[in-house]
């Protein structure tokens, strides 16, 4: 039997697979994680990317904003946290708040902060968490060239220096995470992250996996960054054990394309030819916690399996799909792709109101609120981008979920096929396919950017 191991919760999946089956597996090229990690934050932040150290950056009377990730991403911040905080030493610890940047996800619990930045840090210092649904939590900084109004976090603008922490990886429709990721949609107001993901967005052909040039929403991702204000980035990388391999900081705009080439070098994989059958995971805890996260594998593997063929896809999903957020409601209300894909769209007779959207309790505290909604724009509603992209994926593959928490009722209603034994699923296929059907196993999902090159 051929063994393939995927990154599933936190103790990963293993699948056998029979030996006279034509399997290529597809993964980005490792490398070593480095030796002295907190030694190499501490020299990035000294000699940083087009910009003063952070340290000459910072004076003790400045206060300073520490943009985090929330629970879905991997940062490790039991290693960063120490090299920035003794950084920043001669800074008085009221001076300094933590923000997290939930964008548009739900609030980190108290629990989840201790296990994301530690018990000491949590104790330490006063911790801010974005809520995208709050207007007055939020003020307007400008307006980009496309005409989204940039609502950023007062307690992020207030600051003297905001600090960008995150790592890079390939990202679904801004090319790379990282960067001003962590501004927009992180501590942006709910209506500035709907227009940035925007259904227009989403359909354009540069707003995917590896590519920044000429994709609308990184290029509005950055804009707003520079709008809100002086920042530091420190994004580190990562390898498939969780390990960093590089550490990237200085400059918002410059450390990030630094970081964004030297992942695309790991991460990107020339495939010649499309596959019948593509298998994938979305690369594992924290980030396969529920199936809104997990489209993002889905997308992955999308991107190499051919028209009418199939997507196995392997999701703990411990956080559902979620309850929280629209994502579910919009699946679960569709008739199908075409009929969601139609009402993101706003195609006429199939759109929602802004009221169904969630918007309206903003709304209702203030009528000016409310989001315009041409057949231009299609819906702009909460969640609704990752819907989009969940029924392109249904109307190119059939995807197949393997979930040890979601039910099968759940799969259905979201629009995929419940999977409880990946390798006969695999023997199944093969009897739709044929004894040659061509298969890829995608081991760490959305950590890889497989492309088409024949």
């Amino acid at each position: 039997m051929k063994r393939v191991r995927l990154a599933y919760g936190k103790s990963g999946l293993e699948i056998a697979l029979r030996d006279d089956i034509n399997v290529d597996v597809i993964e980005p090229r490792y490398i070593q994680g480095l030796s002295d990690a907190a030694g190499a934050v501490r020299e990035a932040l000294r000699h940083p990317v087009a910009s003063k150290p952070l340290r000459e950056r910072v004076r003790t009377s400045d206060t300073v904003a520490i943009v985090v990730n929330d629970i879905t991403r991997a940062t490790p911040y039991d290693l960063l946290l120490p090299v920035l905080l003794d950084e920043l030493s001669h800074v008085p610890d009221d001076h300094i708040t933590i923000l997290v940047a939930t964008g548009t996800h739900r609030p980190t619990t108290e629990a989840e902060l201790s296990t994301l930045l530690g018990h000491e840090a949590v104790g330490r210092f006063r911790i801010v968490q974005n809520n995208a649904q709050d207007r007055d939590s939020h003020a307007l900084v400008g307006t980009t060239h496309s005409g989204n109004a940039i609502w950023v976090h007062r307690e992020y603008l207030k600051s003297d220096l905001r600090i960008l922490t995150g790592f890079i990886e390939p990202h679904i429709f801004a090319g790379f995470s990282g960067g001003g990721k962590a501004c927009l949609p992180g501590m942006t107001l709910l209506e500035t992250t709907l227009r940035n993901h925007c259904p227009a967005h989403i359909d354009h052909p540069k707003a995917t996996w590896g590519v920044t040039q000429g994709n609308p929403i990184r290029e509005e991702i950055q804009e707003a960054a520079r709008m809100a204000g002086p920042g530091f980035l420190l994004n580190v990388a990562m390898n498939r054990d969780k390990a960093v391999t590089e550490i990237f900081a200085g400059d918002i705009e410059k450390a990030h394309e630094q970081g964004c080439e030297s992942v695309r070098k790991t991460a990107m994989v020339r495939v010649s030819a499309p596959y019948d059958i593509v298998i994938t995971s979305n690369s594992g805890y924290p980030l396969d916690l529920n199936l809104y996260q997990s489209v993002k594998g889905m997308s992955a593997a999308a991107q190499i399996v051919r028209k009418g063929g199939a997507i196995i896809l392997a999701a703990d999903c411990w956080d559902g799909i979620p309850d929280h957020g629209e994502y579910k409601r919009l699946l679960f209300e569709a008739q199908g792709p075409a009929h969601l894909l139609a009402r993101v769209r706003g195609i006429p007779d199939c759109g929602l109101r802004i009221a169904d959207c969630g918007l309206n309790g903003t709304a209702d505290k203030n009528p000016q609120s409310a989001i315009p909604n041409p057949k231009s724009q299609g819906l702009l509603c909460q969640d609704s981008w990752q819907a989009q992209i969940h029924a392109s994926i249904c109307e190119k593959a059939t995807v197949h979920l393997f979930s040890d928490h979601l039910s099968d009722e759940d799969i259905t209603r979201a629009m995929l096929t419940p999977c409880r034994d990946i390798a006969a699923r695999v023997d199944q296929l093969i009897g739709v396919y044929g004894p040659e059907a061509s298969i890829a196993v995608m081991p760490e999902g959305p950590l890889t950017i497989p492309y088409l090159c024949p």
